[in-house]
């Protein structure tokens, strides 16, 4: 092996990393010049017989040559603290160099004040030899602490620290590099089955075999293998002229790793799915060259084994995003952390009819997390149906509260997924909380998209049953999608609820207003009360009053609030 090829193994690469960088060696240089002038200085004063003014003090020469040879031994004892064993050895050599010229100092020129420095530097030597001694075992120890600071204990690869400072110091250089992140498939089951002990065989196989071939070069990259936690592993390939050669790097780590090992007299198989992302044009942070490479993993993965090596693409943080939104409803969902805003709605002389229930959610830091991100997901994800009927729980339990307290036809609303309500089980569910709670059904009402009409006959035989429960309809966001007048007309609805966007503009665009008027003459000739949603406004509200609007619901009246603020306008 060549002198470049051993810099460039792991073990190497590993020991620069976890190498602490000592003192510069200007600084060697330059205490010794400043030891040499302190030690001219004494010997010209040492033999001077002229005084110089101190403060208004005539003071003689020789008086301050032991502040010289002072500072002369301190900067001996700095090259051993500072540079340890070249300091050590340094300042034995020149520190024993000078007693002689002490002694002759002090017989030959009769000079008795030397006799102090032989004395302060046979101390220095104590001194420096005691402080080298402490320095070695501090060092020894120091050494151990760092290499297991870069270092995973199970494989005695380098571990996640290990791979971000190196990725620090590449960017510091400009060096362009693939971080790869592996995940070892089904790694679980042989925990599983076979106990930890073998899964721990497996792993220390696999980090031997990738180190032994990133250390024999002959991928002809320069590649880089950490353990980064469990069966997750990273390689960092440097040296490549394309992508192409990166992609055939990867190809032969995937072939090392699926050659047969065995344990206890089994075989295994191993394969794993690999993600990577380039440096400088995916990310420009070691953290984001992990979360881009994780995030290709990640895609691998769900695409369930249809790929095995994937480059990162700014499409897949969508896909992450979607992922970890997933991850955190489910958990809040798990642990009762999703809960209810309640807005208030009005009617024109500012009666309260009653307040819709609005999802929200908080991760389990505390993070507030838009119904616009997890509500999508929850559609998307086959979670709607729980969170419905979590919201649903709430708005009955919120129900039943005011009603133990008071007599009232207050009407709470909740939102229906069109996916949720085409379920067979659907009604069972809605029966279920409303005889759970004792609720009377004329103070429920579930809201409805106009997307419901896709499967019109089926939605419509759902939509007569939940009537005849004695729960009121409402048609949410009417106007933003395509409804047949036909099927509305057939809908046991009673209230047609106008969307936001059409409500910013009301004063400000008369086609706005006019198509406004149109959607309140409508409900009102389907025999059907009409609220307009987002009145933010009283402008507006004096606009809606002139053509006929219903009732109001919007900040202009009441934000969403929570249960316990909800109760104290319902018991109003």
């Amino acid at each position: 092996m060549n002198n470049r090829d051993k810099k460039n193994t792991i073990d190497y690469t590993l020991e620069q990393v976890a190498h602490h960088k000592g003192a510069p060696k200007s600084g060697f240089f330059l205490f010794l010049l400043l030891f040499f002038i302190a030690q001219a200085i004494v010997r010209n004063m040492g033999r001077g017989d002229f005084t110089v003014n101190i403060l208004g003090i005539e003071t003689s020469c020789q008086t301050l040559t032991g502040v010289f040879s002072s500072l002369a031994n301190m900067l001996m004892i700095l090259l051993v603290v500072f540079y340890r064993k070249v300091g050590y050895i340094t300042t034995l050599v020149v520190t024993v160099g000078y007693l002689p010229i002490l002694l002759l100092t002090v017989f030959r020129f009769r000079v008795p004040s030397a006799i102090a420095g032989v004395f302060s530097t046979m101390f220095v030597v104590v001194v420096a030899t005691i402080i080298y001694l402490n320095n070695c075992r501090t060092h020894k120890y120091q050494k151990k602490m760092e290499k297991q600071a870069v270092t995973d204990t199970l494989t005695s690869l380098p571990n996640r620290y290990a791979c971000s400072v190196l990725m620090n110091s590449l960017m510091k250089k400009g060096a362009p590099f693939a971080l790869v992140s592996v995940n070892l498939n089904n790694f679980k089951s042989i925990n599983d089955t076979m106990g930890h002990e073998v899964g721990n065989d497996v792993l220390r196989e696999v980090a031997s075999r990738w180190k032994k071939f990133a250390d024999s070069f002959d991928s002809d990259t320069i590649d880089f293998v950490a353990r980064v936690g469990g069966d997750e592993f990273s390689l960092l390939i440097r040296g490549y002229d394309s992508e192409e050669e990166v992609i055939n790097t990867i190809k032969l780590y995937k072939a090392e790793l699926e050659k047969k090992m065995t344990f206890d007299d089994y075989d295994f198989y191993m394969t794993a799915c690999f993600g990577y992302s380039l440096f400088p044009e995916d990310a420009n942070n070691s953290v984001s060259m992990f979360s881009c490479s994780d995030a290709a993993l990640h895609e691998v993965k769900r695409l369930g084994g249809t790929k095995e090596i994937l480059r990162f693409t700014n499409d897949l943080l969508k896909t992450e995003h979607y992922m970890e939104i997933e991850r955190k409803l489910r958990t809040a969902l798990d642990e009762g952390t999703v809960y209810a805003y309640f807005q208030p709605q009005y009617d024109m002389d500012h009666k309260l009819r009653g307040f819709e229930t609005l999802a929200r959610m908080k991760d389990s830091e505390g993070n507030f997390i838009s119904p616009g991100e997890f509500i999508p997901v929850a559609e998307k994800s086959g979670l709607i149906d729980k969170l419905d009927m979590r919201i649903c729980e709430l708005a009955s339990q919120f129900v039943h509260d005011v009603l133990s307290e008071k007599d009232t036809d207050m009407i709470v609303s909740i939102n229906v997924s069109v996916k949720h309500l085409m379920k067979n089980n659907f009604l069972e569910e809605l029966k279920e909380v409303i005889d759970k709670y004792e609720l009377p059904s004329k103070n429920l009402e579930v809201e409805i998209t106009e997307s419901v009409m896709i499967d019109s006959d089926k939605a419509l035989k759902v939509i007569e049953d939940i009537n005849k429960m004695g729960i009121k309809i409402a048609i949410d966001d009417f106007g933003t999608g395509f409804s047949s007048l036909n099927y509305l007309n057939k809908l046991p609805a009673s209230l047609l609820k106008i969307d936001k966007t059409f409500v910013d503009a009301i004063n400000t665009d008369e086609k706005c207003k006019q198509y406004v008027e149109a959607i309140v003459s409508m409900g009102h000739v389907l025999d059907l009360e009409v609220i307009t949603e987002g009145v933010e406004e009283e402008s507006q509200i004096e606009t809606l009053k002139s053509i006929g609007c219903d009732l109001i619901q919007g900040f202009v009246w009441g934000k969403p609030v929570p249960v316990e603020d909800a109760k104290g306008i319902a018991l109003s």
